[in-house]
């Protein structure tokens, strides 16, 4: 086993994100021929799929719900930098850009993610299991961060338009980060079994069968390129935005599906982690995956941009839209209905695939 991983860490998955990152670092900041552009493309999409691969190396060598843990955080952490950079860049065209990435990644992984996992799941055993105490509190907390984050900046009254006064933003920045710190506190301490993937009977899997953890030194390497990989993922995602900006306007779309396809891009990889999990009969991975991604998105980006906000210029529109809140609203109650059994089939899955498609297609069509 041990000279299975060295000989796989000396492969592509090495090579790829190292590769994606120099060639970002070169390219950062240039107008790019559409050669070139289309070099950064296939390196992005390999740079996700060695982020798979090191996040599952990682996750292997922590156990649950560590490894869902990692990634999570990771992939946020370079969400809210992204976020940052552009609305320095553009702040005409930014103003809407954190609500807009924060609602499409909850959009992305309490539908598409974990209906994803959920279908592949229960096609492989006919019915997905996964433990509802542990999930159903990932999903409270998710909805009570977006609607404390996304829902009341429409309707509160001190500033004009959806968006939040000072004090009301410090309040909301600070109600999220400690919700989430809570959360991660019970997730990995008193609760930890909640989150730990379970078989047909409910029974906790507490490691894999098949094979046996990588060792320190192989995990520490893994996340070291983890982390690299998924640092090229986001930069050379915003390389290739504005090849993106331009075909999203000569398709006569709107502006914000730009900040719809990058959000896609970005959360490539815990989709596909995600996916793979299922497909081994780890639905409760999958799904800490999903819901903790979605957690970290808001958890992590409100305090974040709350403090950028303080030198950016421009307003920061939070609040969303009727179709938006709609959409959220749905997604919430299916997502109860689905949890609370602890067990769901294809039809479930598909919902929630559904809902995703909607949400995709308004969002290309408002």
């Amino acid at each position: 086993m041990a000279a299975l991983l060295r000989s796989r860490l000396t492969d592509w998955t090495i090579a790829v994100p190292v590769l994606a990152l120099l060639v970002l670092i070169g390219t950062w900041g240039r107008d790019l021929p559409g050669l070139i552009i289309g070099v950064v493309a296939v390196l992005l999409g390999g740079a996700v799929l060695a982020a798979v691969h090191h996040a599952e190396v990682v996750a292997h060598r922590v156990g649950e719900p560590y490894g869902s843990l990692v990634l999570a955080v990771a992939v946020t952490v370079i969400e809210v930098a992204l976020i940052v950079t552009l609305m320095i860049s553009g702040p005409e065209k930014t103003q809407s850009l954190a609500r807009d990435t924060v609602f499409a990644a909850v959009m992305i992984t309490c539908n598409g993610i974990l209906g994803l996992s959920l279908l592949l799941g229960a096609l492989r055993r006919r019915v997905a299991v996964f433990n509802p105490e542990g999930t159903g509190g990932a999903l409270a907390t998710v909805i009570t961060l977006a609607t404390l984050s996304l829902v009341i900046p429409t309707f509160t009254t001190a500033r004009p338009g959806p968006e939040f006064s000072p004090a009301q933003l410090a309040f909301a920045a600070v109600a999220s980060l400690a919700l989430y710190g809570l959360f991660v506190l019970v997730q990995t301490g008193r609760h930890r079994d909640y989150f730990l993937p379970v078989d047909s009977r409910g029974q906790v899997i507490e490691t894999e069968e098949h094979a046996k953890p990588p060792t320190t030194r192989a995990a520490m390497v893994s996340l070291g390129l983890l982390l690299v990989a998924l640092v090229a993922v986001v930069g050379d995602a915003k390389t290739v935005s504005p090849t993106i900006e331009a075909g999203v306007a000569a398709a006569n779309l709107p502006h914000a599906f730009v900040g719809v396809i990058i959000a896609l891009l970005v959360l490539l990889p815990e989709t596909l982690a995600a996916a793979r999990a299922a497909r081994r009969d780890r639905v409760q991975t999958s799904l800490n995956l999903a819901l903790g991604s979605a957690m970290a998105s808001i958890g992590l980006t409100i305090p974040a941009i709350a403090i950028a906000s303080i030198w950016l210029d421009g307003p920061l529109l939070l609040g969303l839209g009727g179709t938006q809140l709609a959409l959220l609203a749905l997604t919430a109650v299916t997502a109860v209905l689905t949890v609370v059994p602890g067990r769901a089939n294809v039809l479930q899955g598909g919902v929630h695939l559904v809902l995703m498609a909607a949400f995709v297609f308004l969002a290309a069509s408002p």
